[in-house]
Parts: structure tokens; sequence; C-alpha cells
């Protein structure tokens, strides 16, 4: 090899020169376009090129996706958390909204029926036995309250007696359990009957009005009241309206289906009655 490069190095030195001139020529020839050897390489790594710049817009892409989205699920949690602040703020003015609501129906109750001493209370419980219906409130003894005490909502609808009664709780008896029975007033011919739960009924959240007047035309929708007259408990409290009159199984009587005043189920708060004016 080394005795070729020495017998022919002049031969070679010529050649490149030659070649060296040829491309000289032939790209002052052509004008700015590239000489070729130039053309030769460009096309061979312009693939390579276009790929390698293919790979970095796709991870430019990818990157500013991750970017963009990591934003975005920043952007959702902010605007979630800000939905739970508005939904609590939400909230609390309904509440303090339905309390001023109930103060305004008591302070008209309280107006309307001086003759009533009440007992703000909390329902704290609703019974869930399918024997009874009864609900639990937040006041007991050291508020005065005593069994037999009847409980009424801010209207003054009748919502029930109570049973039971602990230091700061007391449990009652709703309107429609099987156990209750109070002297009843039909509010429109001012006959009195009696007002009294019907396990039958209770599931249906209704109770009865037996012992009807002779002769007596009630209608759906008449009003039926407390009549008070044994003196247990206070007058003119709304139990209910009429849905029915029936006939008992017997066939020798008719009862009324009535239907409470008040909805059991929504109460949150109640007045318990502890005093009243008794009717002579």
């Amino acid at each position: 090899m080394k005795d070729f490069f020495r017998n022919n190095g002049l031969l070679i030195l010529i050649i490149a020169v030659l070649l060296t001139l040829i491309v000289a020529i032939t790209s002052a020839l052509m004008g700015g376009i590239a000489d070729p050897l130039s053309n030769l390489a460009g096309i061979v790594t312009t693939p390579f090129r276009n790929g390698a710049n293919r790979v970095v817009t796709w991870m430019e892409e990818q990157y500013q996706g991750i970017f963009r989205r990591d934003e975005l699920q920043a952007e959702y949690e902010a605007l979630k958390k800000k939905y739970a602040e508005l939904e609590g703020e939400l909230r609390e003015a309904q509440q303090a909204n339905d309390e001023n609501a109930r103060l305004r129906n008591l302070l008209g109750l309280r107006e309307k029926r001086r003759d009533l001493e009440l007992e703000s209370a909390t329902v704290t419980a609703h019974g869930a036995s399918n024997w009874d219906s009864t609900l639990t409130i937040s006041k007991g003894s050291s508020a005065g309250v005593e069994a037999g005490d009847c409980v009424v909502d801010e209207y003054g609808n009748l919502v029930g007696v109570i049973r039971e009664v602990g230091l700061n709780w007391s449990s009652l008896i709703t309107v429609v359990d099987s156990d209750l029975e109070m002297g009843g007033l039909i509010a429109r011919t001012d006959g009195a009957a009696i007002l009294e739960g019907d396990f039958a009924l209770m599931g249906q959240g209704k109770l009865k009005l037996s012992f009807l007047p002779e002769n007596s035309e009630l209608m759906a929708g008449d009003q039926v009241l407390t009549s008070g007259l044994s003196g247990l408990y206070p007058s003119g409290l709304v139990a209910g309206h009429i849905e029915e009159v029936l006939t008992e199984a017997s066939g020798m009587t008719r009862y009324a289906v009535v239907i409470p005043e008040t909805d059991l189920g929504s109460l949150k708060q109640v007045f318990v009655i502890k005093s009243f004016d008794i009717v002579e």
C-alpha cells in the first residue's frame, strides 16, 4: 500500500485537483445550486432531519399537552372547591331564611294565641317503627316540658302529644299515632267528635274522626280542630281536614278520615305548649 502511494502519488494528486476544479466549475455554472456532493449529502440526510424534526415537534406537543392537562386539572379542583363553598353558603342562607320564616310564623301564632305558653324545640329524630309514629325533640324537663303537653308547628297545627320526658329531650306521639285520642271539633258545623289514631290509617299518615254527630253533613275539606273540652289539651289547634266519610264494617256508625294539617315528615322545629287557658 505504501508503495502504491509512492508510485502513484502524483497521479492521485492530479485527480484530486481535477475533481476540485470540476466541482468548483460546476458550482459556478449552476449559479447557487448545490454541488453534486452536497446535494447527495442533503438527499441522504434529509429524511433523518425530517424525522428528527417530527420527533422534536411531537415531544413538544406532548409536553405542552401534559402541562395543559395539569393546568386544567388545577383549575377544575379550584372550581370544585369554590362550588362546594358556594353550596355551603347557599345552605346556610336557606337555613337562615327558613328559620326567619318559622320565627315570623311563630310571632303571628303568639299574637293570635296569647293563651299559649310556647317552648321552641328542634326535631332530632323521627320514629322508624311500623307500630307507632313518634318524634324526638331537643327540650325536656329542664325547659319545663311535661308528659301530656301538646306540640304544634309554627302555624299552630297539631303535631302530637309529649309521651316521655328526659332532662334535655322528649319523645312525642304524633297526631296519627294509634295511641292518640282527644276531643275534636268540626269547624264548619261546630259539631263535636273524637280524634283518634288508627293503626291501619297510621301507615297512610292519616287519622280517624269517630263518634260523629248524628245527621251531620260533613264535607271533604272540613277543618277539624281540638275541642279542649276535657281540659287536658288546648282548644282551637288545627288537627287536619276531612278527606272522606266512611261507614264502619258493622254498618252501624260512620267515621271520617282526617289528613293532618302539618307535614310530619319534614318537621325540623316544633313548639311545646307548656300552659294554656282552659275552656270551661
